[in-house]
């Protein structure tokens, strides 16, 4: 299960910006996931109240920012919604795609004490 890694990977972040900005409590962290991410909401809110109990964000929200997957068709040459990879543009049925949004996963916003 590799939502644990990313949520300690979110932890050791929020300890080192805690560090960097002088703030001793997290209330809340927005992530932005997109499709194509490979992760499993629920398993992440799972490991991140396992991960941040006793730290500074026990008892923080995590909410989560669900982003659309979109590519750039290379044989109709449109930006197209996808929902997973190796999906087939909805305008020609070309498999030949480049994901242009949808992989992020990333720490958009804090709110800290």
């Amino acid at each position: 299960m590799h939502e644990m890694s990313i949520a300690e990977g979110i932890v050791q972040l929020l300890e080192e910006q805690a560090a960097a900005q002088r703030f001793e409590r997290v209330k809340a962290v927005w992530l932005e996931i997109g499709p194509l991410a490979a992760v499993e909401v629920e398993s992440l809110r799972f490991c991140f109240e396992a991960v941040t109990r006793h730290s500074l964000a026990e008892g923080a929200r995590l909410e989560i920012v669900e982003l659309p997957g979109r590519a750039w068709c290379l044989g109709c040459n449109a930006s197209v919604a996808i929902r997973q990879r190796y999906d087939a543009c909805p305008q020609c049925g070309s498999h030949h795609l480049q994901v242009t949004q949808g992989d992020e996963l990333r720490v958009k916003e804090l709110e800290v004490e």
